[in-house]
């Protein structure tokens, strides 16, 4: 089965019952707008009859082994709070009635507790990270919408719409809480409480900035640059993604330098994983991405493919549609994705995410890593930085 890449392209099927592949480097001079290559850790080769699972297996199983305890952790909550949590998690509808919608991806699950089994950890161990991060995305989620006024989430309403913008912001707040109450019970409480909190404080810090990007103009000597930009999408996503691939490393007791490496190479993938955000935020197609097309462009939003474009050869008519009041209506928000397209910024957002694939790869190519979750993980990076799965 083959998929389609974050510029368009085909992106071939993940070899199935066949050896894993050494370690992909990845250019970063590439200059190509093509598919972002995939991201391996060095790994020997699986037997032939044991192929390696897909990326949707990984996430599946890692997300089925923290599920209960992520339920368990939820059930503690105040019974309306609790309604609120299920229903950001598409386990229920408003009332309470069960459902089963669209959860998503549980990437930083899985990344928590692959941290733990990489480092020849058990599975197991990782799970507290799983939960702690889980809760921190959500929580984080709550709050974006309310402060983007994003009405939907993955294609139905957010809770601020559903159940009103302070049931939202309480039920974010308890999130919190509640992770770092999951993470203060374990045995190494006091490292794991100060990994989670550190990350935090980036996400904060990351989130500050992109609200203030949104009042810079887009060209001029104030304008947000790319370099900018990048050093915000860390703190906001990467940090988290750092935080729970270090997470379940430091759970299963790897010394520090390995948990350190571990958060860069997440933080780096983190910026990657935005990125094809940004790139899905305009030419993504709704049915997957649960928002309307042209989304971000709409909202004025400064992402990297626009910002790049206007650093390029779209500082002139792209600069003046994007200053002009009112003109992102449905012609203009189309002129606006072909100008940034014809300026190159959709090229550029794609080797600007290569750049950041390999750096992590470089970092995860230096450890010793057990190899089966190894390669589990190295096939996971992959397909997300593609969004093939």
């Amino acid at each position: 089965m083959t998929s389609t890449a974050l510029d368009g392209s085909t992106v071939p099927p993940v070899p199935r019952g066949s050896a894993n592949p050494p370690a992909a480097k990845i250019p970063a001079t590439a200059t190509a707008a093509g598919p972002l290559v995939a991201c391996a850790v060095p790994a020997s080769a699986a037997p032939a009859s044991q192929p390696s699972p897909s990326a949707a297996q990984v996430l599946d199983r890692c997300r089925e082994l923290a599920a209960p305890a992520l339920a368990e952790a939820i059930g503690t909550l105040h019974p309306w709070v609790a309604e609120m949590a299920r229903y950001a998690l598409g386990r229920c509808e408003v009332g309470g009635a069960p459902a089963e919608h669209s959860q998503g991806k549980g990437v930083r699950q899985a990344l928590a507790v692959l941290g733990a089994r990489i480092v020849s950890g058990p599975a197991e161990a990782g799970v507290p990270g799983a939960v702690a991060v889980e809760l921190v995305h959500v929580f984080s989620l709550l709050h974006d919408d309310i402060m983007d006024g994003d009405a939907l989430r993955r294609g139905r309403p957010a809770v601020w719409k559903a159940y009103g913008t302070g049931p939202a912001v309480l039920a974010g707040d308890a999130l919190f809480a509640l992770a770092v109450e999951t993470l203060a019970r374990t045995p190494r409480s006091g490292s794991a409480v100060s990994q989670l909190t550190t990350a935090l404080g980036d996400l904060v810090h990351g989130q500050a900035d992109d609200l203030l990007f949104a009042g810079r103009p887009w060209t001029g000597p104030d304008a947000v640059g790319v370099r900018e930009y990048e050093v915000m999408a860390e703190r906001k996503t990467g940090a988290l993604l750092g935080c729970a691939l270090a997470l379940g490393a430091r759970l299963a007791g790897a010394p520090d330098r390995t948990v350190a490496v571990l958060d860069r190479a997440g933080r780096h993938l983190g910026v990657a994983f935005q990125i094809a955000d940004d790139v899905l935020g305009i030419w993504g197609d709704p049915s997957v991405t649960g928002k309307p097309v042209h989304s971000d462009l709409r909202q004025g939003k400064k992402t990297l493919p626009v910002l790049a474009a206007l650093g390029g050869d779209g500082r002139g008519e792209l600069g003046e549609l994007l200053a002009e009041p009112g003109s992102l209506d449905g012609a203009g928000v189309r002129r606006a994705t072909a100008l940034v397209e014809r300026a190159g910024g959709r090229a550029a957002a794609v080797r600007a995410a290569r750049r950041r694939l390999a750096a992590a790869d470089a970092l995860l190519s230096g450890l010793p890593l057990d190899q089966e979750p190894a390669a589990e993980l190295g096939t996971l990076l992959s397909a997300l930085a593609d969004r093939a799965i």
